[in-house]
């Protein structure tokens, strides 16, 4: 269960990719779509979504010294947010029947900081699941674009200065794009891949037709919180 002593009435769906990929937008399309179908929707990112987790964000992304940061602060600072943010907002709403939609989860911490930064595996996923407990996603959608796609969005939307991590060179995202396809296609059961550079409209599509496919015939309606709700992460 994803819930240690409770049933979850609600489904995360992750998101991932690259910098550049589009998952903010597609996210954007899907709480709407959710909407209208009357289900109880929350979206959040990460790292953030929780005022601990916004600030762990400004070290790890804005940071004056952030060029400095070692690949293991990095690791601990996502897993500090993710366990925020899982136990004060995302366990909560899948208790109560929400569909949560998270701009990154555990999988980017495996592939941007393991695979990426080249950190062993063995602790990178200790250090996941320590940090989200037994809440995994229901589903996750990678959306795949080629790595010189990625990097030409990234210059285009950067009206300032790039953050830290959108300053990486083209080896680290090829290395980043080529581990979620490897994630994806080791977990088929719980991954689809999106080719990112379709029209926009016709991914919300996609993205719409796996989560009916995969979870809106399990899913139950959201009911109102109890006055005092005691979540296990």
């Amino acid at each position: 269960m994803p819930l240690k002593d409770q049933k979850p009435l609600g489904k995360l769906i992750s998101f991932e990719g690259s910098e550049g990929s589009g998952k903010s937008t597609q996210i954007a399309h899907l709480a709407e779509r959710l909407q209208k179908a009357k289900r109880d929707v929350i979206s959040t990112r990460e790292p953030g979504g929780t005022e601990i987790g916004e600030q762990i964000r400004n070290i790890i992304v804005h940071n004056s010294k952030g060029d400095e940061m070692c690949a293991e602060t990095e690791l601990l600072l996502f897993a500090a947010a993710r366990a925020q943010l899982v136990r004060e907002v995302i366990a909560p709403a899948l208790l109560r029947g929400a569909f949560v939609l998270s701009d990154r989860f555990l999988d980017s911490s495996t592939v941007y900081q393991g695979i990426g930064r080249n950190l062993a595996m063995g602790p990178v996923n200790q250090i996941n699941r320590f940090a989200v407990g037994n809440v995994m996603p229901d589903l996750t959608i990678v959306i795949d674009v080629p790595t010189s796609v990625s990097l030409a969005r990234i210059r285009q939307r950067a009206s300032d200065l790039p953050d830290r991590m959108e300053r990486e060179n083209i080896d680290f995202y090829e290395k980043v794009r080529a581990g979620y396809l490897v994630l994806a296609k080791g977990l088929p059961e719980r991954f689809v891949v999106i080719d990112g550079t379709k029209r926009e409209d016709m991914i919300a599509k996609l993205v719409w037709s796996a989560v009916q496919e995969r979870l809106m015939k399990t899913a139950k309606p959201a009911r109102k919180p109890a006055k005092r709700t005691t979540v296990k992460a």
